[in-house]
């Protein structure tokens, strides 16, 4: 097992639930955590775990980012006048391994990560190679030519637990993708619920 794979089910089980949607996942099959004391019954859990809790399950979603980079992101979100919430959901959208994860070109956001690293994506013609690389709306975002047949990316485009989600026009026969817009929290396709709110009021407190 690949280190990636084996921290997306780390993921999952800390979590207790299957924040991909995935069919694999651990979860699944046992919804108690990770390690020997894993199955002892929860307690109730404080305002200060939940809000920590949210926060994890957010920045794991999108590849387990790392604090600074997440925290990053909500600063700037925070900065910009509207719903934080909102705002962050967008931003987090907004970057290149989350659209190319989006788009179907890839079974996981792992996968999509390293995919962009590898320098397979073009966005607007050009190659970028940074997973974190941010979309603006109306960008095409592409599979280059010699990554069109490789099996990951075929076999991603069958993927049955997920669908495009309406602020991404794809075309899987050019394997070509359109940011239309940038989302909020009602317009991403979460297989769990996403709760902001309680991000925001952890880094209030913290």
């Amino acid at each position: 097992m690949t280190k990636r794979t084996s921290a997306k089910y780390k993921i999952d089980r800390r979590m207790g639930e299957n924040i991909w949607g995935r069919p694999k996942s651990p979860v699944n099959r046992r919804e108690y955590g990770p390690g020997q004391h894993g199955q002892r019954r929860k307690g109730k859990m404080s305002d200060f775990g939940l809000q920590l809790r949210a926060k994890q399950k957010l920045k794991g979603y999108y590849g387990d980012l790392t604090e600074k980079q997440f925290r990053r992101i909500f600063t700037e979100a925070e900065r910009v006048r509207g719903d934080t919430g909102e705002l962050l959901i967008g931003l987090l959208e907004r970057r290149l391994d989350a659209v190319v994860y989006r788009a179907k070109f890839v079974p996981t956001v792992f996968a999509a990560r390293q995919f962009v690293n590898h320098g397979h994506v073009t966005v607007n013609g050009k190659r970028v190679n940074i997973p974190s690389y941010r979309v603006q709306e109306g960008d095409v975002i592409e599979v280059r030519q010699k990554s069109k047949q490789l099996v990951q990316v075929l076999e991603a485009v069958q993927l049955p637990e997920r669908d495009v989600p309406d602020y991404l026009d794809v075309d899987h026969s050019k394997m070509t993708c359109t940011f239309v817009r940038t989302p909020g929290l009602g317009d991403v396709p979460y297989p769990v619920q996403m709760e902001p709110n309680l991000v925001i009021e952890y880094y209030a407190q913290n």
